[in-house]
């Protein structure tokens, strides 16, 4: 199985919150597999300083060899690489949609976003069924009692793809902490689904999600959970459902995104280490 490499061109930019834009892509080259599944992650590459656009790994048989292939380009050639989540595929093209959080002029996809105009060229590494969960979202969802998601605006793309692919009839809920009001985004499902927004108006990242579920009386039976969000948060979210309100490990599925003070290319910290074994283990 390889990994999809292909260069994306802007086709069009949408500022569809005071803080998020939806960017259209037209893509060089598209699997049919891209778009067909919820929560699909892929990686954008960013040019370095000087370049009109990046320069990409070779494409190999091998579905971990492109990032060998991306460590052994020149450093001052490789890119600069972030995660992100498909948040759409207009049908019958190679057209993708991806959301970014404009959360500064700081770090490399923000700081593009912020000035991004069609013509302008990426790379993207992935989708890949290679990254699928083993359970299906949408068959874990209906074996469940009810369903929680929970996260932060960088988690909104993929839980805005979950809620889609929900079954009719299913019970669920969904926690999300945004900046302010202005942030909110319509989600759409079949599901009967019930969304409380919380809001920082100004507070630190991940506080109201870690508190939300603290003294909250959670429906009856087994959930299946999907939190997603800034690490620490959902660390103590996951925490908080294990502990207090009983749900069991191997019915949450979770990850941190990114990580308060630190970007993606700081060093793994000992719980960042800890998480990753525990989800590599299935739990």
């Amino acid at each position: 199985m390889t990994m999809p490499v292909t260069f994306v061109e802007v086709v069009e930019v949408h500022r569809i919150t005071p803080r998020t834009a939806r960017i259209t892509f037209a893509a060089e080259e598209l699997p049919d597999t891209v778009g067909t599944t919820p929560d699909q992650q892929l990686k954008l590459c960013f040019p370095r300083p000087g370049q009109r656009e990046p320069r990409l790994p070779a494409r190999q048989d091998d579905p971990m060899g492109w990032y060998r292939a991306y460590l052994a380009l020149p450093e001052a050639e490789r890119p600069l690489m972030r995660s992100f989540t498909l948040r759409g595929r207009r049908p019958g093209t190679r057209l993708v949609e991806i959301d970014f959080v404009l959360h500064g002029d700081t770090g490399p996809a923000a700081a593009w976003a912020l000035r991004a105009a069609p013509g302008d060229r990426l790379g993207m590494v992935g989708p890949s069924a290679l990254y699928a969960p083993k359970v299906p979202f949408a068959e874990a969802a209906a074996a469940a009692d009810w369903v929680l998601l929970a996260g932060d605006e960088t988690a909104l793309p993929a839980l805005a793809t979950l809620v889609g692919a929900l079954p009719e009839g299913v019970r669920a809920y969904a926690w999300i902490e945004v900046a302010d009001r202005t942030e909110r985004q319509d989600l759409e499902s079949r599901a009967v689904l019930a969304v409380e927004w919380l809001y920082r108006d100004g507070a630190a990242p991940g506080a109201l999600l870690a508190g939300a579920f603290r003294d909250r009386a959670l429906p009856g039976g087994e959930p299946f959970v999907w939190l997603a969000g800034e690490a620490g948060a959902v660390r103590a979210v996951r925490r908080l459902l294990v502990e207090r309100h009983g749900v069991p490990k191997a019915g949450i599925d979770f990850t941190g995104y990114w990580r308060h003070r630190l970007t993606q290319d700081d060093a793994p910290t000992a719980e960042d280490l800890a998480d990753a074994r525990e989800r590599s283990a299935g739990y």
